[in-house]
């Protein structure tokens, strides 16, 4: 798609719409990735800024990229994980998850709780404001978000009410700036104040301006290509020495998980499974030390891989 067929296309939300009722039918990890930019709270969980989101980038259909993953913590080390349900493909651990959840049992289901898949999107974003980080103010960067904050977009873009006009907020013409505000409720990060301002030309409809910054975003269908993704045999075989069962099939209940052997115990595991885990686990602090330094929460290393995953489920 050109630039002039961009502008051409300015206020027609159809292949958006297209792409939600796929969804409603129905990562290349940025560890270190500069590219990615976080909101910064403060000591007490607050943070505010405004952001604006962008139009698909020259050979891509949608403004976004959804990614399912999987992170957890087993006898045998961490399970973090990119999920194949996110390309179509089978799981592992959500077929297990399945049968746990189906078992009726509530300690059955207390497992897949804790495994079960986190959603995030991926989109390109203009920083408009950003307080605590104004060098950061007139740059494109990658936004990683959560189930919350697509809602507001769908929202946007399918008004609620009559009276409520449909804006596409990604649309550099007709498109809303996002007030992005955060604060602590009930112990978790909460989004729900944060809102679409009005309708608004960004640059004021320049479009040597605009084409400049749709030139600088960045392509998102590779952090859904395949090679960000492992094969069922590999997750199987991740996931059995995570949860500490060598060769065995995938435990299938809480009583089966609680006896099985750790990955220590077990005369099985190779050493490609072992480098898997302390990749993963190496991963994870990467991971980790980006979100404590990012957050500004004071927490420092007092936040798990567990908790880690449970607030990214939560807070967005």
């Amino acid at each position: 798609m050109s630039f002039s067929s961009l502008k051409k296309s300015s206020g027609n939300t159809s292949s958006l719409m297209e792409e939600l009722n796929k969804i409603s039918a129905g990562d290349k990890k940025d560890y270190n990735d500069d590219r990615f930019w976080k909101p910064t709270r403060d000591k007490s969980d607050n943070g505010f800024a405004i952001i604006r989101f962008l139009p698909p980038v020259d050979g891509e259909d949608t403004p976004w990229v959804r990614v399912f993953s999987h992170g957890f913590k087993g006898k045998g080390g961490w399970f973090i994980e990119n999920c194949p349900t996110t390309l179509g493909k089978k799981c592992p651990l959500c077929e297990a998850n399945g049968e746990l959840w189906n078992s009726g049992v509530e300690s059955d289901k207390d497992v897949a709780r804790n495994r079960k898949r986190r959603l995030q999107y991926v989109s390109n974003i203009l920083v408009v404001s950003d307080p605590k980080n104004p060098e950061n103010e007139g740059k494109v960067f990658l936004y990683k978000y959560g189930k919350k904050i697509f809602d507001k977009v769908m929202e946007s873009l399918q008004p609620e009410f009559e009276d409520e006009e449909s804006v596409n907020p990604f649309d550099f013409w007709k498109g809303a700036n996002f007030k992005l505000k955060i604060r602590k409720v009930a112990g978790f990060v909460n989004y729900d104040k944060s809102e679409f301002d009005s309708a608004t030309e960004l640059f004021d409809g320049n479009d040597e301006q605009l084409e400049e910054l749709w030139s600088k975003q960045y392509k998102l269908q590779e952090f859904i290509g395949d090679d960000q993704f492992k094969t069922y045999d590999e997750l199987k075989n991740k996931l059995l020495q995570v949860l500490g069962g060598g060769n065995r099939s995938v435990p299938t209940s809480a009583e089966e998980i609680s006896t099985t052997p750790t990955a220590s115990e077990s005369t099985t595991t190779t050493s490609d499974d072992d480098d898997g885990v302390s990749k993963a686990e190496s991963a994870f602090g990467k991971l980790k030390t980006e979100s404590d330094d990012s957050d500004g929460d004071g927490e420092g290393d007092g936040e798990d891989a567990l908790a880690y995953f449970e607030r990214l489920a939560n807070e967005e």
